[in-house]
């Protein structure tokens, strides 16, 4: 729903999650997908750490994207509130209030790639989901997301996806158009009934014969990474491995001596186990810049993931091509939207750190299968070695 609000001499309309995304909602530059920015509301309730900081002192110590004097400004102007109430900057919060951020919005840019629909039936869609785009909305991202691509450019609402793929990973994603129909996939996923998938163009010639890990996965959400933890072969009870047990089988379908492309088969599903267990087997996804070093990253500094900062501390990647379903407007301007005079981020299309030049993993997902249904996605350019 949409709702007006009057700011500095300003009558600007905010948005909630029920407003859908639309076509317009987008702008094309070469070959990347930008969202208008657009005025959006964040509520959140005070949790007890937070209680007894001033309102300007809670913001700037948790969210540190924006400096002091913005959230001071934002507080004297009343787009940060108190229970619905405007507070001066003194004030101090007490635990559960409901503090309300009203900002201007810009979310992260992504490749352009169309989201291609693979199948579409009564209760079930499948898609190529391309690489840099998330599947549903977290973090920065809501519209820049397949499932807002989906609705706006196809009416596909509501969508509930049975899975997930990392950001930067490509292929098949399967979606069901009902909680039910949902629940059941999952259902079959967690009882170990569904075979997964995956390419990848890896470093090296990989060995010609299966290969199984089982090692367990340890994510650092901090750092936006995870690592192989294996325990002691002395049979040490006391050097148990931290993380989740987590198992990946390998085989090599072809290699030119110096990249090899690797079928993956994850029995388990943890955070980043395909790359984390390449690494582990020293043939690590080709692109995989986050996995081919030791470099951790530092949230902090920029707000980025590790994969984002690990591809800023890279050559740049080369020009995109607009060919092969990349679709472009050339030119568009900063008039296509408002320029807000609070905004850290305007006048810029993307917030700080986000450049939208990511390249896409050398990961891909090509096929589901369950106990009565298969679902596949083509495999793209990169599979072929020749």
């Amino acid at each position: 729903m949409k709702r007006k609000r009057k700011i500095e001499d300003m009558e600007i309309v905010w948005q909630t999650p029920a407003n859908p995304p639309e076509r317009h909602d987008y702008i094309f530059r070469n070959g990347i997908r930008y969202v208008k920015p657009y005025y959006f509301e964040f509520i959140s309730h005070v949790k007890n750490r937070w209680a007894g900081k001033t309102i300007v002192d809670l913001f700037s110590d948790e969210f540190k994207g924006r400096p002091r004097d913005y959230y001071e400004s934002a507080v004297k102007s009343g787009r940060i509130q108190v229970d619905g109430k405007n507070v001066p900057v003194s004030y101090v919060v007490q635990s559960s209030q409901k503090i309300s951020h009203f900002l201007h919005r810009h979310e992260p840019p992504v490749m352009s790639w169309d989201v291609e629909i693979l199948c579409e039936e009564p209760d079930v869609l499948t898609v190529c989901k391309p690489a840099s785009v998330p599947v549903h909305p977290c973090g920065q991202y809501r519209k820049n997301t397949v499932v807002g691509i989906l609705q706006a450019e196809y009416g596909f609402a509501p969508l509930f996806p049975v899975h997930r793929l990392d950001r930067l990973v490509s292929g098949l994603l399967i979606l069901a158009r009902s909680a039910s129909r949902a629940d059941l996939f999952r259902q079959q996923i967690e009882s170990g009934a569904v075979q997964k998938r995956y390419i990848a163009r890896v470093i090296g010639v990989f060995p010609d014969k299966q290969q199984v890990v089982n090692a367990n996965v340890n994510y650092n959400a901090r750092e936006g990474r995870s690592t192989v933890e294996v325990g002691d072969n002395q049979g040490n009870s006391t050097a148990s491995p931290k993380g989740k047990a987590a198992c990946t089988k390998f085989t090599r379908v072809s290699t030119n001596g110096k990249h090899s492309i690797v079928l993956c088969e994850p029995v388990t599903g943890r955070t980043h186990q395909i790359r984390v267990h390449l690494q582990y087997t020293g043939h690590p996804i080709a692109n995989d810049m986050l996995y081919q070093t030791e470099f951790v990253s530092s949230r902090s500094a920029e707000g980025l993931s590790a994969d984002r900062a690990a591809a800023k501390s890279c050559s740049p990647p080369e020009p995109i091509s607009l060919e092969n379903g990349i679709s472009d407007t050339a030119n568009d301007s900063n008039e296509d939207f408002s320029i807000d005079p609070m905004c850290t981020n305007c006048p810029n299309l993307a917030p700080k750190g986000y450049e939208g030049n990511e390249e896409g993993l050398w990961l891909h997902c090509v096929k589901y299968s369950g106990p009565d249904w298969i679902y596949e996605c083509p495999h793209p350019d990169w599979a072929s070695l020749s």
